[in-house]
């Protein structure tokens, strides 16, 4: 149980794995975006600068905890237990720290408060703290999650057409391949998307998230893409030291090996909620906001579900209304199932599982094969 307490949601019907992969409706649904608001109760809507608050303080009380238990006993064991000692530590921290990176998302939505400017505070030292551009991500993850499911205007995980994929991917495409290109997933991912965009929607030119004058921004975003350098050289600046002072083992296992964990996590939380033999893409002759939105998946990490706020098995409703609080995604879940019916995708396969399924079987997009709905692209991964 998580700070402030959740609402308990009933355990719901776990599809097979067949049903998990059969294809969602692609049509236009039978029901608005105001139908499935009005499924959910009122109060999901409304957020609490306290209990926003209180998860936080939760957070970071954890990882404090664990902090000090590394710092004061680690030492204190032989090596080899020392050493097993820190790769646990730097999971288990990482995993809380998911948990904080979680809120600081929340904040870029608007999720966390009534208050703008307490939102973006909040944010922005979180964020920072976590090497990540608060605002330079904000407005990136903004517009994708107003172009969810376009294959032309998607921010992130953009599924390539056949035409497009590189010649290297047919030597990738193996059980060796796909490890080695999990691993630079997972371990490089997000810094290299931060930095040259790898995985994003194409530019005309060099886009980076920490170019203030790069095409991702506009002129009246700028200034606070400063900001989010600003944050960022902080932070490095603040590790500079930590490191003169401690050493840089001493940093590198205290906050490093948690960090890694937690980049490794939201790509492949990202990569999960996004990419499913199940899910369509479309292109401008077909995709329309709602459809893009039902795009996506809810997963299940099971203990981790409610460490990581349930980002993980509520991002269905999270992408229907993105500035409703964490703690009320389950709730609301709940109320939208029986609205969305098959348009609702849960796919329950351990992670590790689907995972590599998944790397396996979604290589590139193609229209559907009976040549209906041209505009309408699959997963396949023949090449």
């Amino acid at each position: 149980m998580g700070a402030g307490g959740r609402m308990a949601v009933p355990p719901t019907h776990k599809k097979s794995e067949a049903e998990s992969l059969k294809r969602v409706p692609h049509s236009k649904p039978p029901f608005t975006l105001g139908q499935i608001k009005k499924a959910i109760p009122p109060h999901c809507f409304q957020r609490s600068v306290l209990r926003s608050f209180s998860y936080v303080v939760y957070d970071l009380a954890i990882a404090f905890v664990f902090y000090y238990i590394a710092t004061n006993y680690f030492h204190h064991l032989p090596k080899p237990l020392s050493s097993l000692a820190w790769l646990i530590y730097g999971f288990v921290q990482g995993c809380v720290l998911t948990g904080v990176w979680v809120i600081a998302h929340e904040c870029g939505h608007h999720a966390f408060s009534d208050y703008q400017w307490l939102d973006d505070t909040v944010g922005l030292i979180l964020h920072s703290c976590l090497l990540v551009p608060y605002f330079s991500w904000k407005y990136s993850h903004g517009r994708h999650h107003s172009n969810t499911g376009s294959i032309e205007k998607d921010e992130v995980f953009v599924p390539k057409q056949k035409s497009s994929i590189q010649w290297y991917s047919k030597y990738l495409n193996n059980p060796p391949g796909r490890l080695i290109t999990l691993f630079i997933t997972l371990t490089l991912g997000w810094p290299l998307y931060l930095a040259f965009n790898v995985s994003g929607r194409p530019y005309d030119r060099f886009a980076s998230h920490y170019d203030p004058y790069g095409p991702i921004y506009s002129d009246r975003q700028r200034l606070q893409i400063f900001i989010s350098d600003a944050g960022i050289i902080a932070v490095f600046y603040g590790l500079y030291r930590l490191a003169m002072a401690k050493g840089l083992a001493w940093v590198l296992c205290t906050y490093g090996g948690p960090l890694l964990v937690v980049n490794g996590f939201l790509v492949l939380i990202t990569f999960l909620q996004h990419t499913h033999p199940s899910l369509p893409h479309y292109d401008s002759s077909e995709w329309d906001w709602l459809r893009g939105a039902l795009a996506t998946v809810d997963r299940d990490y099971g203990i981790l579900n409610k460490i990581f706020h349930n980002i993980t098995d509520t991002h269905v409703a999270h992408h229907l209304f993105s500035t409703m609080p964490h703690y009320h995604a389950m709730e609301a879940t709940k109320a939208i199932k029986p609205i969305l019916g098959e348009y609702y995708q849960f796919d329950g396969t351990p992670v590790y599982k689907a995972t590599w399924r998944e790397a396996k079987e979604c290589v590139y997009v193609e229209p559907d094969e009976a040549g209906q709905s041209k505009g309408v692209f699959w997963y396949n991964n023949k090449l």
